[in-house]
């Protein structure tokens, strides 16, 4: 049986990828930290995935886990004998997983010279990139070019709504009906893997943007202005007309970026803004507008999901009203269990808000992006 190296043993690892990953016929190594997530694992062998609102459920079996806290050894094991390696953790854990995965990779060149590709599947630009470079700080030089030529860090674009849940059974996972899971088809090293779900494309760019300017920039969008309103869930969030009207406005100017960069047929492109809508609304998928909203200096930062698109429209011509509106409600995002969120507004009373736009967006006061934030707030 083929073997896959998992890293994250959560609800959006144990739902999303392992599930595609088991049902492509790899026997699924879980890598985590949490002890009693991975002694459910070991004990149970298996766990079961159910579509929110369906009663029928799919059994994930051929699944074991590893702590990497308490067994090094059998993590770097694993990874030598692994025929692909994915991670589920979260953007901001990426680089305490790579001292251990650049362990394993010395180990590997050493006595298997099988080709691994290993896929950062998280909600990022670029992650197995970024992956890859901190695994390089950890390698000793003379490994790295046997490294360059046996392992691949191909990118990927993921896509699959697991709220916060709570359930009786254990490792039980409920997810959302959608799912997409795109990879550049040109990092890939060696053979392409045959997994069911997962797509390989060549132009990862476009379904990378494609995702983050309509999925990712969608749901903060909505977030931040529900916080604004005192919602507390994202559901009820979408029940407001003029937060609805306001997401809407966003997407009509995503979408002209996107179609006009990219060349989306407008049609297909409005069919995908129509299901993440629909998505949005699923009181099944709902989420807690602060969890959704955590995080604002990642997601105001140049390269993200509202300064990017905004950024990108007026180089095109074009006034990115929508998005400034809500890069303004995302710099008054003040929920004090967030520790960005404090950091954000701990900056914007010591230096002032002009000084703030610049600092976590880098428009500088004498652009346009700049004025419309200022208007907005």
């Amino acid at each position: 049986m083929k073997k896959a190296v998992h890293f994250g043993a959560g609800n959006i690892g144990r739902g999303f990828i392992g599930l595609l990953l088991s049902q492509a016929g790899y026997h699924v190594t879980f890598v985590d930290v949490a002890a009693p997530l991975v002694d459910d694992i070991n004990t149970l062998g298996k766990y079961n995935v159910q579509i929110f609102g369906e009663a029928d459920k799919t059994l994930v079996e051929n699944v074991s886990a590893i702590n990497s806290n308490e067994n090094l050894d059998a993590l770097l094991d694993a990874i030598v004998d692994a025929d692909i390696v994915t991670t589920a953790i979260g953007p901001n854990i990426l680089k305490f997983i790579a001292p251990n995965i650049a362990k394993g990779l010395v180990k590997r060149v050493a006595t298997n010279k099988t080709p691994l590709n290993i896929i950062a599947c998280e909600n990022m630009v670029g992650g197995s990139t970024v992956l890859k470079n901190f695994v390089y700080e950890n390698l000793p030089d003379d490994i790295k070019p046997e490294v360059q030529k046996l392992i691949g860090f191909p990118d990927a674009a993921v896509d699959r709504i697991v709220p916060l849940q709570k359930n009786d059974e254990k490792l039980l996972v409920k997810v959302e009906p959608y799912a997409e899971w795109d990879v550049d088809s040109k990092g890939v090293v060696g053979e392409i893997p045959a997994i069911k779900g997962m797509t390989l494309v060549d132009n990862l760019g476009a379904y990378i943007e494609r995702k983050l300017f309509t999925v990712n920039t969608g749901h903060a969008s909505i977030a931040y202005l529900a916080y604004q309103k005192g919602y507390t869930d994202m559901s009820t969030a979408m029940k407001d007309d003029e937060i609805v009207a306001a997401a809407r406005a966003v997407w009509a100017e995503t979408s002209a970026l996107l179609i006009d960069k990219y060349g989306f047929d407008p049609e297909v492109h409005g069919k995908y803004v129509a299901t993440t809508e629909t998505r949005f609304k699923n009181p099944n998928l709902s989420d807690e507008v602060t969890r959704v909203a955590r995080g604002p200096k990642r997601k105001l930062s140049a390269a993200d999901r509202l300064v990017s698109p905004a950024t990108q429209l007026l180089e095109r011509g074009k006034t990115p009203n929508a998005l400034a509106k809500v890069i303004a409600a995302a710099l008054k995002f003040d929920y004090a269990e967030d520790k960005e969120a404090v950091e954000v507004q701990d900056f914007i009373k010591a230096n002032g808000i002009d000084a703030a736009i610049t600092h976590f967006t880098g428009a500088t006061a004498d652009s346009k992006l700049f004025a419309l934030v200022k208007e907005n707030l």
